[in-house]
């Protein structure tokens, strides 16, 4: 079971996220644990006051040190396993697909979601293992970031979606876009579905869906191409989605 601990001045923005669809029947079903912990109950002053006023001055408050280090450090006390300390952060390494896949193999995730200017530079020094951004923009806090990231990885443990193979087609999963999906009924308002899909040739099926995603990821993503090692065969199908716009 993945341990998940969130370290944030708002716990109560996580209550509705935790408690329903995916990330309650994770937790229902023993895949993941989450523990929510305001680290203001970790400062060491009567005001239990988190921030201060940054050295060499400058707009904004930063949080100090001690409350993070001590919620970390009796974090840590009581784990079975290293964690790995999340720092939510719009100067950290972007968030994707690849990153998601690494952090579910791990057994205790603790997330740090800032507010304020910034964190004190040692908490980035000393104690964070990751620093992550879901973009290139600025939120209020990290509370949104972590539960994005916390989505996006619980999805993934076994049994969280019930049939395996929903996330190994996802967009990015394989590099690609994910192809387009149709549902009953075959033929909406004069919209047809394509016939290969109701044909029942597996083979033709999953061909199409390929061939889909290489035009999908080829009109809306083609940076993400340069990444990735193509099939002889996939090479020809886009060679023949470019030759279809021109």
């Amino acid at each position: 079971m993945m341990k998940i601990d969130v370290l944030t001045l708002f716990p109560e923005m996580f209550s509705g996220v935790f408690g329903h669809s995916i990330l309650k029947k994770a937790a229902e079903n023993n895949a993941v644990q989450y523990n929510v912990v305001n680290f203001r109950d970790y400062s060491d002053n009567k005001h239990q006051t988190v921030d201060d006023y940054p050295y060499g001055g400058g707009a904004g408050m930063v949080l100090k040190p001690q409350p993070i280090f001590d919620a970390v450090a009796d974090l840590r006390d009581r784990a079975q396993s290293s964690p790995r300390v999340i720092l939510l952060c719009p100067q950290g390494e972007r968030y994707n697909q690849k990153k998601a896949e690494e952090l579910a193999e791990l057994d205790h995730l603790i997330f740090i979601c800032g507010h304020y200017e910034g964190y004190d530079e040692r908490i980035r020094e000393h104690i964070v293992t990751d620093e992550i951004s879901i973009g290139d923009f600025v939120l209020t806090g990290g509370e949104l970031g972590a539960m994005v990231i916390i989505d996006s990885v619980v999805r993934l443990l076994p049994g969280v979606l019930g049939n395996e193979e929903s996330h190994r087609r996802d967009s990015f999963s394989t590099g690609l876009l994910e192809h387009p999906h149709y549902t009953r009924p075959a033929d909406f308002r004069g919209m047809k579905v394509p016939e290969v899909l109701t044909s029942g040739n597996h083979r033709l099926i999953d061909e199409w869906r390929t061939k889909e995603s290489l035009r999908r990821t080829y009109l809306r993503r083609p940076d993400l191409l340069e990444h990735i090692q193509l099939t002889d065969l996939q090479k020809k199908w886009l060679k023949e989605i470019k030759n279809e716009q021109k």
